[in-house]
């Protein structure tokens, strides 16, 4: 009797055990129940951030808008070479140069001035420079920094560097050492603080995708800030091109601070009505619309680019 109970404990005990671990089993099927003795856990992928440029200071725009399957820049067929050749020009908002090197290359400036809010991206435009001229003159390969997108600066690079000029003649050398003396870039806000050399004005001012940004940082009161100044900053007869983004990209960025979703909804002049304020109470004179002749461009990109003329 005695040995009977023994053995029916036994046999309550291996099936306790079975069941224990039969449980345990089922708890590992169970990903919110992870079982102590399994294998330890891959840790959870991190998820990419999404990019958060408050002033439109992408790291990685021309990527977004040019890529590599791209010859070029959309926008430098509309530019015309007149604009440019022999002329002192400034590019509001420059993001990290490669446009504002490829008028420069293109169309012959006598100079080029780009100023952007973000010093990150002078410092990535002043690396472009570096790279073209280089990449022409040497050959000799440079370490690309974090903040640039290697392959879109690379594939850009080459772009501009292959003879897409047409010159009288000169040097690839010597055009390509006078790169540093036709462009320069700079940090600064146009809107708030940021100021020419004394007694300078261009010839030809480009803000290109600029506007929205201006408008949900600082306004209408901003916005028209912007306008005058360009129009102070241009020689008479002078041209202010300009690349305006639509209304309804204001929305997808109005949450992107706190001044932004406020001045969003103070908002009182929409891109629509950037023509008649430029020409009725800034004091510009003519205007074309260059839209028609743009062609390649990028879906999410196809916006009006307009020539105003003091």
């Amino acid at each position: 009797m005695v040995e009977e109970n023994k053995n029916d404990r036994n046999n309550k005990n291996h099936k306790s055990c079975k069941r224990k671990k039969n449980n345990n089993e089922k708890k590992i099927e169970r990903p919110e129940e992870p079982a102590a003795c399994t294998a330890q856990q891959q840790p959870p992928k991190k998820k990419n951030r999404k990019e958060v440029a408050i002033f439109g200071n992408y790291r990685n725009y021309y990527g977004y808008r040019v890529g590599q399957d791209l010859e070029e820049d959309p926008r430098l067929k509309v530019m015309k070479r007149e604009w440019f050749e022999g002329k002192d020009s400034l590019d509001i908002g420059c993001n990290s140069g490669l446009l504002t090197i490829a008028i420069a290359r293109k169309f012959g400036c006598k100079s080029i001035f780009g100023v952007d809010i973000d010093g990150a991206r002078i410092e990535d435009a002043h690396w472009t420079l570096r790279k073209v001229v280089n990449a022409r003159m040497h050959n000799v390969p440079s370490k690309i920094p974090k903040s640039v997108d290697a392959k879109v600066v690379n594939g850009a690079a080459e772009s501009l560097t292959e003879g897409k000029r047409d010159n009288d003649g000169d040097s690839p050398l010597l055009v390509e050492k006078d790169l540093f003396k036709i462009v320069s870039f700079q940090k600064g806000n146009f809107v708030q603080n940021w100021r020419p050399p004394a007694n300078t004005y261009y010839q030809t001012i480009l803000c290109l995708s600029v506007t929205k940004w201006i408008h949900l940082n600082w306004g209408d009161d901003g916005l028209i800030t912007l306008f005058r100044r360009a129009w102070t900053l241009l020689q008479p007869g002078g041209v202010f091109i300009l690349e305006p983004q639509p209304w309804s990209s204001y929305y997808n960025n109005r949450l992107v601070s706190e001044t932004a979703s406020a001045n969003y909804k103070n908002i009182q002049i929409p891109p629509e009505d950037f023509q008649d304020v430029l020409l009725d109470k800034v004091g510009f004179r003519m205007v074309e619309n260059l839209t028609s002749g743009l062609s390649g461009t990028k879906s999410g990109f196809d916006r009006p680019i307009l020539a105003f003329w003091k």
